[in-house]
């Protein structure tokens, strides 16, 4: 593999002043896959304020696909009618995604990571066999998404155990004592986690322990 058509980049700010040329340039196909509209939030957003935005052209397909996280209260939901009101086809998918990604014109793939203190590392890829890889990942988890016109922007309802586990997880608890201190086998415990991360789309672990603060009664909505 050719390590020249794969660099990484550190934050937003370096991922709009490296690619972001690359967003407005897009001709055939601008697909983004994210877990929540965060994501590419910051640095997308930077480079469309730069006139850096794809056009929504003939010819050119621009989908975006998110986990139900993006649907997790009334404001987001409206975000993504807008969006897809501008001509973006929208759906969401039930599961968690295999990589949160951008890919553009079947030539460049952005991979997103997970945030370190806060900043993101993204990878950018131009070797047309992992390319077409990650675009064949979208593709199939595309096909079995729901369009957003079928889809609500409830809040999964969780029960009193599914919070103290999702805030065992938040705390960095491992397995065997989260399934202590709620009483449960460890059997049972785990279960109840790889459970409550397709419910809410989560990525990892630690990212489904996060969202207990966002789901509390009285938390921010």
């Amino acid at each position: 593999m050719s390590t020249d058509r794969i660099i990484t980049l550190h934050g937003e700010q370096e991922l709009v002043q490296r690619v972001g040329h690359l967003f407005v340039a897009s001709r055939e196909e601008f697909l983004v896959a994210a877990a929540d509209l965060m994501t590419w939030s910051t640095g997308v957003n930077a480079a469309f304020r730069e006139g850096k935005r794809p056009h929504v052209v003939p010819g050119l397909t621009m989908r975006k696909l998110y986990t139900r996280r993006a649907l997790a209260d009334p404001e987001s939901h409206k975000r993504l009618l807008r969006i897809a009101a501008s001509g973006i086809e929208v759906r969401i998918s039930d599961g968690p995604l295999a990589r949160e990604a951008i890919i553009i014109d079947r030539r460049t793939a952005i991979l997103a990571g997970a945030p370190v203190r806060g900043v993101r590392t993204f990878t950018v890829v131009q070797t047309p066999e992992v390319v077409e890889g990650v675009r064949s990942l979208f593709r199939a988890t595309w096909e079995t998404a729901t369009d957003l016109a079928d889809c609500t922007a409830a809040p999964p309802l969780l029960t009193d155990q599914a919070r103290q586990i999702l805030q065992a997880l938040a705390a960095g608890h491992t397995d065997e004592t989260g399934a202590r201190l709620l009483g449960l086998s460890l059997r049972t415990y785990r279960r109840r986690v790889a459970e409550l991360m397709v419910i809410l789309g989560a990525n990892s672990r630690f990212q489904a322990g996060l969202l207990a603060r966002d789901l509390q009664p009285d938390g921010p909505h």
